[in-house]
């Protein structure tokens, strides 16, 4: 249920947080006023001061969990947007130097090369972004290596411009699979244990405060779930780099495709 939360639109994912976290503030400090504050005997200075620490304790704990969450569900990303720009630079670099191999090896590893591109356009992104793992790249990637592996360089510079050919192959290969590992990285589901609970915690120990004006209650505790709403947004948003409004797009790929593999 939680995962169709990453295939809305931005605007969707925050509503949803808002309406969830700001309701649950509203209700919870309407339910606490009405029935909850008045069975407790709260009121000294002691009582309060220990509540406020407490609270801030928590939201201390709450916040660095958060900040660290969110700091290592970008990082990932930022890695995932370098694992695809390098792939797409190994393709339009093996481009390049096959264009100084001899007819017929060079139409042929071309095409191949070509082929696999547009596997990655056509195919593997719109897997990427329900969540699925492409498997048909392996064929044409296969192809393209016994093509490369059955090429003998019959003079020194053939050789040299073969093993560079072979270098961004490799590359080109170890991109891949670092590609299709980052399309199925995310959070582990006991951090969301953590992340909604905890929000929800959080904003429940304003409730025991007892404010004489119910309005300036609700306003802060309300501002209170947004601004924690907003810090669970951005994780949501970023947390698989392949799905979503925020995902990654095959633009590199596709200009590879449009400019330098133009018939």
């Amino acid at each position: 249920m939680f995962q169709a939360v990453f295939s809305l639109p931005l605007w969707a994912v925050v509503l949803v947080l808002n309406t969830w976290l700001v309701g649950f503030a509203l209700a919870g400090a309407w339910t606490f006023r009405r029935w909850v504050l008045p069975r407790l005997d709260i009121g000294d200075e002691a009582d309060l001061f220990y509540g406020a620490a407490v609270m801030q304790s928590a939201m201390m704990l709450y916040a660095l969990v958060a900040a660290l969450t969110a700091v290592s569900v970008w990082n990932r990303y930022s890695e995932a947007a370098e694992v695809v720009s390098g792939e797409a630079t190994a393709i339009a670099r093996m481009w390049r130097d096959l264009g100084s191999y001899p007819q017929p090896e060079r139409q042929a590893m071309q095409d191949s090369l070509r082929a696999y591109t547009v596997q990655v356009i056509d195919v593997a992104w719109p897997l990427h972004r329900k969540g699925k793992t492409p498997r048909e790249g392996v064929v044409l990637i296969n192809r393209l290596q016994e093509q490369l592996y059955a090429y003998k360089p019959a003079a020194a510079t053939q050789g040299i411009l073969h093993a560079e050919a072979l270098a961004a192959y490799n590359n080109l290969v170890v991109n891949r699979n670092k590609r299709l590992d980052a399309a199925d990285d995310a959070l582990p589901g006991v951090m969301w244990f953590v992340l909604l609970p905890g929000a929800m915690g959080c904003v429940a120990l304003s409730f025991f405060f007892r404010i004489r004006d119910a309005r300036y209650q609700y306003i802060l505790a309300g501002g209170l779930a947004s601004f924690v709403a907003m810090v669970l947004f951005v994780i949501v948003a970023l947390d698989h780099p392949f799905r979503g409004v925020m995902s990654i797009s095959p633009e590199s790929y596709e200009l590879i495709r449009d400019q330098l593999m133009r018939p």
